[in-house]
């Protein structure tokens, strides 16, 4: 079985932490929020949580949707 783990990337960094904790609450799910050396600190929630993570920013009023960019698979 193979684990996948989503990247959430230029969400202000002081909201990192409580989104995750969000993230985790809603779709029942760990993570934790990283120092990347190329994209600097970036939440990774467990799974693939691309849609789920898509909808809850556009619907936390977070981000635009068009603004958002899913990639992989």
């Amino acid at each position: 079985m193979v684990s996948t783990t989503s990247i959430i990337e230029s969400c202000p960094l002081a909201l990192n932490s409580l989104i995750l904790k969000d993230l985790k609450k809603e779709f029942c799910c760990n993570g934790t929020v990283v120092q990347d050396s190329e994209l600097g600190q970036v939440i990774q929630p467990q799974g693939d949580q691309r849609k789920n993570v898509s909808t809850f920013l556009v619907q936390a009023g977070l981000v635009k949707k068009d603004n958002i960019k899913i990639h992989g698979f």
